[in-house]
């Protein structure tokens, strides 16, 4: 069983961590960088691949026994309840393209549930972190998310998928409607980020889909320590390997969820 005590460990081990690799980050920034292709619209940079070395790295050498799951390398699964879940750069094209909004995140998976998370952005300088029952922190200051109660004067947010220009499943519909029901929706292009701006209440929505265990990993106990709410479109509890996200403040909960449903 983890305590507390653990937990506050780990966590700012994470944070420490991420934030060493959010400095590579803008150190690679300043260089030419190698861009390849995944998928059409799917980068990955070298920044992408020296910072998950260098995450990676330092896990192995602190918990030697714990398993790993990352955007770029192969997991290394080790008979463990521990995972560390890893996305060294969300953004990548942002950052390809010098979009300031990029980050690193950096959570640990315990028997199934996320218990510590970690989103570093090295542009503004914003760490958010939060771990099992010990709220939510920006930079230090505990965070929460806002108390709007109506979706028509909401600010939402939302990402589309890579195959959008393949796959006939996409979120296009459901950005209409929700640009005509809510103020505004924002795609900024950082899941990982969308979620800590919805925790401290910048947003008050999100929702995607597609997404992977390393994009929601870490925001999502980031929001729930915040006092916000994750699930899928439905309702029902949301796992970091599901295919559908909604996240909210959890006053406009409800009638996101009627929106995504109906679509």
């Amino acid at each position: 069983m983890l305590s507390k005590g653990n937990l506050k460990d780990v966590t700012s081990f994470a944070r420490e961590t991420a934030l060493k690799a959010g400095k590579k980050l803008q150190r690679w920034n300043k260089r030419r960088n190698r861009i390849s292709f995944k998928g059409r619209v799917n980068l990955v940079t070298d920044a992408d691949v020296a910072s998950e070395k260098y995450i990676t790295r330092t896990v192995v050498k602190k918990y030697p026994d714990h398993s790993i799951l990352a955007e770029e390398e192969k997991p290394q699964e080790k008979k463990s309840d521990f995972r560390w879940i890893i996305d060294p750069l969300d953004g990548t094209t942002n950052f390809a393209h010098n979009f300031p909004f990029y980050c690193v995140s950096i959570a640990l998976e315990y028997e199934d549930e996320i218990v510590s998370g970690v989103v570093y952005d090295p542009v503004r300088d914003e760490m958010f972190y939060a771990y099992q029952n010990g709220n939510s922190f920006l930079n230090g200051k505990k965070i929460s998310v806002s108390k709007q109660s109506k979706l028509e004067k909401s600010l939402l947010a939302t990402g589309f998928p890579y195959d959008i220009g393949s796959s006939q499943e996409n979120n296009l519909k459901q950005f209409g409607k929700f640009a005509r029901a809510a103020q505004a929706v924002r795609r900024a292009g950082s899941a990982a980020l969308d979620l800590c701006y919805l925790a401290c209440g910048r947003f008050d929505g999100f929702w995607e889909l597609k997404l992977h265990p390393w994009d929601t990993a870490a925001g999502k106990i980031i929001i729930e320590e915040a006092g916000g709410r994750v699930t899928d479109f439905s309702g029902q509890k949301y796992s970091i390997y599901d295919k559908y996200i909604l996240a909210t403040n959890g006053k406009i909960h409800g009638q996101m969820k009627k929106i995504l449903t109906s679509s």
